[in-house]
């Protein structure tokens, strides 16, 4: 692995995500860990056309300020972590999804560790629909987590998908992250009302996805729920799970507004981590 990103905003959820992060680097040996904080401006295209040395005087000042206190902020949080990996930091100023983006790709991220909630004041960052959007449009794997949480106890985890829309290169992915750390993965399909199929039907389909992708060391089931993203949360949360695994689909414009994501919503509704990656790659 090369770099992992984590979006830092000096809130707990960010902790939460840098240590995570640590874990991970410590144990796939990846590069380093760059945090990324990203100071809010509004008139960003103004900046592009303009650039920062045509600021009003006082909101140039302003900003100078803030750069300088989070560099400060983030040398106190180094210091203080006394880590095992290099952990590099970086400031941007403008657009926090945007640049988050644009350091994804730029950067040749291999994964992405966020909080999803951030601290208040002028430190908000990545909050609601910002993880939402990362999410449903990073070229890499994200982890989204709530709370604290140890990489050597992540000995469970549910994969839950339809297992007819899953290309070679996810299941790549989540065989490498099952191997790294040692857990069982258990497979899951959530069978609704309003897309019912028979019992008969989703094991005859999971033993061939199991078989077809040669997946070691897993368990397959059925659990019945009103709705796809629900029924996951809840299935981990009855097997007490240590983190979900689900793939996404981009979905922008009208059709986001009408479909939504499931992957989305269990962000939004898990306690534990989620792995997510886009299932278009």
């Amino acid at each position: 692995m090369n770099r992992i990103l984590v979006p830092y905003d000096f809130s707990d959820v960010a902790d939460c995500a840098l240590e995570f992060a640590v874990q991970i680097a410590e144990k796939s040996k990846a590069k380093d860990v760059m945090l990324l904080n990203v100071i809010d401006h509004p008139s960003e295209s103004r900046l592009k056309t303009m650039g920062a040395t045509q600021m009003d005087p006082m909101e140039q000042v302003y900003f100078n300020k803030l750069i300088q206190l989070t560099k400060q902020k983030f040398a106190d949080r180094i210091a203080k972590g006394k880590f095992t990996v290099p952990v590099v930091t970086k400031i941007e100023l403008g657009s926090p999804y945007h640049k988050l983006a644009a350091e994804i790709t730029e950067e040749e991220v291999d994964l992405v560790v966020m909080g999803t909630s951030g601290s208040d004041g002028v430190d908000e960052m990545f909050v609601g629909s910002n993880a939402e959007r990362v999410v449903r449009t990073a070229n890499c794997p994200v982890i989204t987590m709530k709370q604290h949480a140890k990489l050597d106890d992540m000995k469970d985890i549910v994969f839950a998908s339809n297992f007819h829309e899953v290309n070679k290169s996810f299941i790549q992915q989540v065989k490498g992250l099952q191997d790294m750390l040692g857990a069982t993965l258990r497979i899951v399909k959530i069978n609704t009302p309003s897309n019912f199929t028979t019992q008969r039907h989703d094991l005859t389909q999971m033993a061939e996805f199991v078989k077809k992708h040669d997946i070691k060391n897993h368990t397959i089931e059925i659990y019945n729920y009103t709705n796809e993203e629900d029924g996951i949360v809840y299935y981990a949360d009855d097997i007490d799970a240590d983190m979900i695994i689900i793939g996404t689909n981009q979905r922008t414009g009208f059709n986001h507004f009408l479909l939504g994501s499931i992957a989305e919503d269990v962000v939004n509704h898990a306690k534990r981590p989620v792995w997510t990656l886009r299932m278009d790659l």
